[in-house]
């Protein structure tokens, strides 16, 4: 008669895959990340570029002028200024907070593109210099042209809308910061009591004289 072992015989170990929802948030997080803070970067630095360009008459000749995003209008930069803000908070939040942000950084980004679109055929910033140039108010530009600057712009917030719907579609899966920053009322783990210096030991004793304790105790 044969004898049955009660020792198990060992398996082999199989790798488990990685769950697909870590994966999702990693990869949507990264993407995240890059698009709202390459968006906001396009922005702020195409409303600086110049925009539109002009000459208004002046005895004499023709006095060139130019008008730069900021000229024409403030928006796209200022709603950028809201968009990378919206793209921090997204973290410090959680649950119906994070889904309230995540609209802002998304409306951000499209109110920047929608504001550079409309500005990108504006005339009035340069019809304003021209009439100070002049000295006359109903003076306007004239040989008008637009740059590539206000598509850029645009370009650059759609970047950001697209961040803000990673955020609405992912947010829930992204980390949120370290607990340590919270204050949710739940008791923090207590530090270990630190052991008796050993009066033998003269290290002991000038850490716990550093410590403002009595190595005497």
């Amino acid at each position: 008669m044969g004898y049955v072992s009660a020792v198990p015989v060992p398996q082999p170990r199989t790798r488990t895959a990685a769950a697909p929802g870590a994966a999702v948030s990693r990869r949507s997080l990264a993407a995240g990340l890059l698009l709202g803070a390459a968006g906001a970067t396009v922005v702020l630095l195409a409303s600086g570029q110049t925009w539109a360009e002009g000459r208004a008459a002046v005895v004499g000749g023709s006095l060139p002028l130019t008008a730069d995003g900021q000229d024409v209008t403030g928006l796209p930069a200022a709603l950028a200024v809201v968009g990378l803000a919206a793209l921090v908070a997204v973290f410090a939040v959680r649950g119906g907070g994070r889904l309230v942000v995540a609209g802002l950084l998304a409306l951000s980004g499209l109110g920047a593109a929608l504001s550079a679109g409309l500005g990108a055929s504006d005339s009035s910033a340069l019809d304003e210099k021209a009439a100070q140039a002049t000295g006359d108010t109903s003076a306007t530009v004239q040989a008008l042209a637009h740059t590539a600057w206000p598509y850029v712009t645009a370009a650059g917030g759609l970047l950001i809308l697209l961040a803000g719907l990673l955020a609405l579609r992912y947010g829930r899966l992204w980390p949120s910061m370290s607990g340590r920053y919270e204050r949710d009322g739940t008791p923090r783990p207590r530090r270990a009591a630190s052991r008796a210096p050993d009066p033998d030991r003269p290290e002991d004793l000038w850490k716990a004289l550093d410590r403002g304790e009595d190595p005497t105790r």
